[in-house]
Order: structure tokens, then sequence, then C-alpha cells
């Protein structure tokens, strides 16, 4: 399934994402370089996670942000709840976003869930992260969702999608 450009347009003019920014042909055709460029551009995992949308596998890229989000913590009453909820959401077999990680490296979160530092979801993010650069990433730059996005903008006049 490809959502249509109107569709894309929708996402950037939505109040709730709090983009007042544009989205350049420049900062698309950068997220083909590399797979770092993409999740770490403003807009890239934004639109990749609109893509693992349409593969049912968006759980990843939520997964992966969280923990980026985790990591910033300093309070350890917030990491313990923060840590939790990506247990319970992310971790523990059956959670509802269950991600597809090794044993060793669910096990060692179950051992270190109890006294959660910035590091214990670490492994389990680079497992996320070499599964989506590997498989999902390279999926996504043929797709026609990353290939009408680019068109679109190169054939826009001024090169973005929002004003």
């Amino acid at each position: 399934m490809s959502p249509n450009p109107c569709w894309l347009w929708k996402i950037f003019r939505a109040e709730e994402n709090g983009i007042s920014s544009k989205l350049s042909l420049e900062e698309v055709l950068q997220w083909s370089q590399s797979f770092e460029n993409l999740v770490t551009s403003k807009y890239g995992p934004m639109i990749y996670k609109a893509y693992l949308k349409t593969e049912h596998s968006d759980e990843n890229i939520e997964f992966w942000l969280a923990c980026e989000a985790y990591k910033k913590i300093t309070l350890q009453r917030k990491r313990i709840s923060m840590a939790r909820k990506l247990f319970t959401s992310y971790i523990q077999p059956q959670a509802p976003n269950e991600i597809n990680i090794d044993s060793p490296a669910r096990k060692a979160i179950i051992r270190n869930i109890q006294e959660p530092t910035p590091s214990c979801f670490d492994e389990a993010q680079r497992i996320i992260y070499r599964h989506m650069e590997r498989d999902s990433y390279p999926r996504f730059l043929e797709s026609q969702f990353y290939q009408k996005l680019k068109k679109t903008l190169q054939t826009n006049g001024n090169n973005s999608m929002v004003n």
C-alpha cells in the first residue's frame, strides 16, 4: 500500500507534529546515503514510521525512538517508569508491540529492569537498528512511498512539501 502525496501533505501540515520548517529535497536525498541520515534527520523518522506502518512493522522505529528518549532521562524515578513502559510495550513476551530480539538480549533486560540504567536497552536497540538498516531500510528506498515523495519534491518548484 502506497500513500498518495495528499496523505503526506496532511502529515506535514498536522499541528500535533509540530512541523514548522520545510521538508526539502536535500533532506530526502540524504536519507538514501545512509540509514543513520534517515533516523537522525528532522523528518526522516516520521516518514520512515509512516512507511513501516504500511509493512506493519512500525514498532521497530517506535522502540528505537523511545530508547533514544529513554537515554536522556536523568531522574531515576522517571527512568524506572519509562523502563517499565518500554518493557511492557516492546520486550516482554506477547507485548502489544513486541520487537524481535534474541533471547540473551531479552534476558539481560529482564535482569536489569529492577535497577534500570541509561544503557539497559542498548543491546536491544542495536539489534533493532541493525534489523531496520539491513531489512526495511533498503525496501523503503526502493518503495513507491519514498520514490513518490522524492519525485514530488523534485517536480515542486521550491523543492519543499510545506510552505
